[in-house]
């Protein structure tokens, strides 16, 4: 089995994400630490144990994680997930208490705890993550390697067309908080970006009789991700917003789900038209090398995707 951390801000779709790293067979949940983005980190810790009372996993900790990006104030999500965060899924108050460590020290713990082991799964800003490396920056040669969500990278119209930054070419995670995507992305750990390029696809879409399946099943996440999926619709948006997080977490199950590539790219940390904006060296000549070099997801089967979610939420 994989043993893995997740980072995420729950959020609706960081929550199926913990749904699916709880339940895969091939992965090692070790503990689900919090941070702001989405929501305020201290919505995002509630969220998670929510998330996993609902699954009657309270074996995992949860770490409430950094509150604000690492040097500057946070931003305000123009897309809502509803008022609990969860697309109005109303799930009740968790009862399991948090980690006593916060997230950032409880990732340098279990770091230490399994050297060489551990794939750091990030699906909110990298500020944890981050943070970690800058207080204990000798983890990073402990991490075996991280997958994100994270940035986007201009492949195709997807890229465009669904940025989620408040910028016109970023994406969220990383808008949040550039300046903890920089560390990151420059620390030397393998890292895979799974950018708006493969996590925002239209194909990432629910047929009716998938739908029906959701909602027949006993299981308490599947009605969970009915009613993302609804929520999202009904706002005008496309269901694969309810799953964006969800490709990190199916990628460290199966890696073959997304093509990647490697190429040099460098985060955009100055105010203004292009903070947040990760970018990406593709020159055949005069290539910036000093820009870290990382694997970025090119193209994503969506058909596995969704299946491999279902089965999970339906098991």
């Amino acid at each position: 089995m994989k043993k893995i951390i997740l980072d995420c801000d729950p959020g609706m779709d960081d929550s199926m994400a913990i749904v699916m790293a709880a339940k895969a067979p091939e992965l090692d949940l070790l503990a689900v630490t919090t941070v702001n983005g989405n929501y305020p980190v201290d919505v995002t810790c509630v969220n998670a144990r929510k998330t996993l009372e609902l699954l009657g996993r309270t074996d995992i900790p949860v770490a409430r994680g950094m509150a604000n990006p690492v040097i500057r104030k946070s931003p305000s999500d123009p897309f809502t997930h509803g008022k609990d965060g969860q697309a109005e899924a109303n799930l009740p108050d968790p009862k399991m208490p948090l980690c006593e460590l916060d997230a950032v020290d409880l990732i340098i713990k279990l770091v230490k705890e399994n050297p060489g082991e551990i794939t750091l799964v990030v699906t909110g800003p990298m500020s944890n993550v981050a943070m970690a490396m800058i207080k204990a920056p000798e983890i990073k040669e402990m991490i075996h390697d991280i997958v994100a969500i994270s940035g986007m990278f201009g492949l195709n119209d997807y890229a465009f067309m669904n940025a989620t930054g408040d910028t016109p070419q970023s994406e969220w995670n990383v808008y949040v908080d550039p300046e903890a995507s920089k560390v990151v992305y420059e620390s030397g750990v393998k890292l895979t970006a799974l950018g708006l390029d493969v996590a925002t696809y239209f194909d990432v879409d629910f047929t009716d009789d998938q739908l029906a399946l959701l909602e027949k099943s006993d299981r308490k996440e599947a009605a969970f991700l009915a009613n993302a999926v609804r929520f999202v619709r009904g706002r005008g948006f496309g269901a694969y917003c309810a799953v964006i997080d969800c490709m990190a977490v199916a990628y460290a199950i199966d890696p073959t789900l997304v093509e990647t590539f490697d190429a040099h790219v460098g985060v955009e940390t100055k105010d203004g038209l292009t903070l947040g904006m990760t970018v990406i060296d593709r020159r055949h000549h005069f290539v910036w090398e000093q820009l870290p070099l990382i694997s970025i997801g090119k193209k994503a089967d969506c058909g596995r995707f969704l299946k491999l979610l279902l089965d999970l939420v339906l098991a």
